[in-house]
């Protein structure tokens, strides 16, 4: 597996009295990931640790294997957490409506695997370029893919927040997935809506093409987001290919 720094970040923004965001990063298993949940105080804070919680669980002792057994296991986080989550509402019915966001990102000798779902955000600069990853689950995305509103008005849409696919609601999981090679000087993003909701992706770019640390580029980020409003809470995960 090619050596990995991590770092991450979660901040309650401006405007929250609780975080509802959660994130793992696994330098010793070569994952990390970020959640974000739905569903009330109590129930959004629960959704995201039982997706963090199951993908601990799901890759501990999985430190070396290959590209479709990495795939396996990043499919398997989402499906267990997804019946876990499914499951406690059964029994526990004023949870009802918690599910979360997730992004998700293994690697291996052959690679990364991403696995996303919700409106959170995964993000790759590689030789200075910028890409999105990820498709929002969105409604506002579903506006943008038509043509009837710009990425500018759907930061400040009024329906911004409505999410199409989350972990946790329904049986079924329609869970966006990704392979690809790494190599040296790859820094992913994983994000919460807290973070792209306030900043735009020019900013971002210019964050992360940064010469500083992780950590600095990660309080770079939150600090933006919180000047720009910190309507939610932030999080902020960083992985980079040495």
């Amino acid at each position: 597996m090619p050596k990995i720094i991590f770092f991450g970040k979660s901040d309650v923004g401006l405007k929250r009295t609780n975080n509802e965001d959660d994130f793992v990063i696994s330098p010793e298993l070569g994952f990390c990931l970020a959640a974000d949940g739905m569903g009330g105080a109590a129930a959004g804070e629960l959704a995201s640790r039982f997706f963090s919680e199951t993908a601990t669980e799901v890759f501990s002792g999985s430190d070396r294997r290959t590209g479709k057994e990495t795939l396996d296991l990043v499919q398997k986080v989402f499906s267990f957490a997804n019946k876990r989550i499914l499951d406690h509402v059964k029994e526990s019915a004023h949870h009802q409506g918690m599910g979360c966001t997730a992004e998700l990102v293994a690697f291996s000798d052959e690679g990364f695997v991403l696995g996303h779902i919700g409106d959170s955000r995964t993000y790759r600069l590689r030789d200075g370029r910028l890409k999105q990853l990820t498709q929002d689950h969105s409604f506002v995305q579903e506006q943008i893919d038509q043509g009837l509103i710009t990425p500018d008005e759907a930061r400040k849409h009024h329906l911004r927040n409505v999410i199409l696919r989350a972990v946790g609601v329904n049986d079924n999981l329609a869970l966006d997935l990704l392979r690809g090679k790494t190599y040296s000087g790859d820094l992913f993003l994983l994000c919460s809506d807290g973070l792209t909701d306030m900043i735009d992706d020019s900013l971002v770019h210019q964050v992360l093409s940064s010469a500083v640390s992780l950590p600095q580029k990660a309080d770079a980020l939150i600090d933006s987001a919180k000047s720009a409003g910190g309507d939610d809470n932030i999080t902020v995960v960083l992985s980079e290919v040495v």
